[in-house]
């Protein structure tokens, strides 16, 4: 039921976006043309009208009504959301799957990397957003010889390295704790309510970070020197939103990041090999060249 909400919320702003300005009769046709969505029936309008406060509310993305042009609706400060990263990246992703679904022939020769930890609980999770509702998860991290179970109020979703994490706050230690779905044994929504904090956000909380790891590693400018093609890779995708390229040469560019060097982005450097030399600060430098000695003794 809930995943059959979540196509039919991916295909609105999809087809919303696509078409500019569209009339609910027009929609509507669009929609009956769609069977496996439709099911053969017309679109409600007040199923409609529901799904756009949802859409509203899950994704930050408004649809709006022109009543001096036909009541054609269109999707608010499209500019706006280019610019954002996350609703850009939602309307990419929700226009690549309907394509995709839409063109079943090409299924097989389309791959994608896949995300195993967001199909079980990732639709129950949002859904759970949607209403502020607590949710009772059964969890057994990777270092841990047992599983157990609690309440989180569950406050931001973030994929990271093919897996989903959820962002909950943790009544049981009174602060915002983080889990892989992929650990998650069981999970399941209750009927308490909670209030989501008006000063947390999401983007805040992260900005800093390299991917999932939030601790009391300081924020730090880092420089690394980056080397002939491998560059050309970073600048089309950066490691990180504060990357700035400070200096160019023939065979190298260094970039500066302002960012927590946690674990995850020490890996990151290390996963790139000789293409990436840390310049700054000096103890980061000598801890990543310690680790590559490391490296090299597992080979002798």
């Amino acid at each position: 039921m809930v995943r059959n909400l979540l196509d039919q919320y991916i295909w609105l702003v999809k087809t919303i976006y696509r078409t500019g300005r569209v009339t609910f009769d027009e929609l509507n046709r669009l929609w009956m043309r769609n069977e496996d969505l439709s099911d053969g029936k017309d679109l409600n309008i007040r199923t409609f009208h529901r799904h756009r406060n949802a859409i509203e509310s899950l994704f930050d993305i408004n649809i709006e009504c022109d009543k001096s042009n036909g009541y054609a609706y269109y999707i608010e400060n499209t500019d706006e959301i280019k610019n954002n990263r996350i609703r850009s990246w939602l309307l990419n992703t929700f226009s690549v799957n309907n394509l995709i679904n839409e063109s079943y022939k090409l299924k097989k020769r389309i791959i994608f990397e896949e995300i195993p930890s967001g199909q079980k609980y990732l639709a129950r999770i949002i859904e759970a957003m949607h209403d502020n509702l607590q949710i009772e998860i059964t969890y057994q991290g990777f270092n841990k010889a047992q599983s157990n179970t609690f309440i989180i109020y569950p406050y931001c979703l973030k994929v990271f390295c093919q897996r989903w994490y959820v962002v909950g706050h943790s009544p049981y230690y009174e602060n915002e704790m983080i889990y892989s779905l992929d650990r998650i044994n069981n999970l399941s929504i209750t009927k308490d309510k909670f209030k989501y904090p008006k000063d947390f956000d999401p983007q805040t909380y992260f900005k800093y970070s390299y991917g999932i790891i939030i601790d009391d590693t300081e924020i730090e400018d880092i420089e690394i020197k980056i080397y002939n093609d491998q560059r050309k890779y970073t600048c089309t995708l950066p490691l990180h939103s504060t990357q700035k390229e400070i200096d160019t040469k023939d065979d190298y560019s260094i970039f500066q990041y302002t960012i927590r060097p946690t674990y995850d982005f020490k890996q990151e450097i290390l996963s790139h090999g000789d293409s990436i030399e840390v310049i700054s600060p000096k103890w980061l430098r000598d801890e990543i060249a310690d680790t590559i000695e490391k490296m090299k003794k597992r080979y002798k």
